[in-house]
């Protein structure tokens, strides 16, 4: 079973980093905004943004949650933390998602402060009774954010496909990048025209006026007594409903459950052609595995076994379904 299914890695990235390692002027920029002083910090699990991710707790005892990273050190972090910022601050203040009450940006350090949740990532592997309660979530969230309240010129496209690349990539970097490809996936390796012709098409499957979370993930979803919230909005895009349910249906093999059971029970996906399924988890495991494969020696392990092993339980479900 483990060979088969795999099993969801560490879901931290691996460089985090503590209050104390913050410069003490963007410290005092973060306090300023918090209106109290910081007087102790707990470094949280989920997500794999380098630079800090802490439950603060404040003098007046009062708490909220901060990220923060520096450009200088993680650009691209950097990049999505103040793409973050523009896309909390249009999302409504219904749908359950944190709300930023601050951020702070010197123009090297940006930071993100959100009201804190109480709750908690669901437990790995997925308990049905938990898995429930998120998929419904889902399903509410999807009927919230449709039509999308952000615009989707101001989002741009998804972070999907990356086998017609492979495909027509016959020498050089490519092609190093299918042969680590084909050591996780003969089956997929064997198949990059197909992979490819199925991406090509998958227009009609992505198609749709939701607002998407673009990353939903075990990792990127928070569960209280009452409420399900979802975090981490740097990637959303506008499209079709279905697509982050059917990553996320994905991700559960590496449970040990058949994400195509939960397929045809699902009210979203349960009456789709079978096609647009195919073409989401083409365009998604394409995508990963792409990036996984092409990642040097000085990569995050953490989140390039997570892309891994997120991308083959995509293949893994695309294959069966063929």
């Amino acid at each position: 079973m483990a060979r088969e299914w795999g099993v969801l890695p560490r879901a931290t990235g691996g460089r985090r980093i503590a209050w104390a390692a913050v410069p003490e002027e963007v410290a005092a920029g973060i306090e300023r905004l918090l209106g109290d002083r910081v007087v102790g910090a707990v470094s949280q699990p989920g997500g794999f943004s380098e630079g800090l991710a802490a439950r603060v707790r404040l003098a007046g005892g009062g708490g909220a949650f901060v990220k923060a990273a520096s450009t200088s050190a993680a650009p691209s972090v950097a990049a999505f933390h103040r793409r973050e910022i523009a896309i909390s601050r249009r999302l409504p203040r219904t749908v359950p998602v944190p709300r930023l009450l601050d951020a702070y940006d010197d123009g090297d350090w940006v930071a993100l402060i959100f009201e804190e949740i109480p709750g908690r990532l669901p437990a790995q592997p997925w308990r049905h009774a938990e898995l429930e309660r998120v998929l419904a979530a889902v399903t509410d969230l999807v009927r919230a954010l449709t039509p999308s309240p952000v615009d989707g010129a101001f989002l741009g496209g998804p972070r999907l496909g990356g086998w017609a690349a492979l495909a027509k990539g016959a020498a050089g970097v490519e092609s190093a990048v299918v042969r680590r490809i084909g050591a996780l996936s003969p089956w997929a390796a064997g198949r990059l025209d197909e992979l490819a012709a199925l991406e090509e098409g998958a227009a009609p499957a992505l198609a749709g006026q939701t607002l998407l979370h673009g990353d939903l993930y075990p990792f990127n979803i928070m569960l209280s007594a009452e409420r399900v919230f979802v975090v981490d909005w740097p990637h959303a895009w506008v499209g079709a409903g279905h697509c982050d349910v059917v990553t996320l249906l994905a991700s559960v093999s590496l449970s040990g459950m058949d994400p195509q059971v939960l397929a045809e029970e699902h009210p979203l996906t349960r009456d789709l052609d079978p096609a647009q399924i195919d073409a989401v988890l083409a365009m998604h495991s394409g995508f990963l595995l792409r990036i996984a494969a092409s990642a040097g020696a000085g990569a995050d392990r953490h989140l390039v076994d997570m892309m891994v092993a997120l991308g083959l339980a995509s293949l893994r479900w695309l294959r069966d379904r063929q």
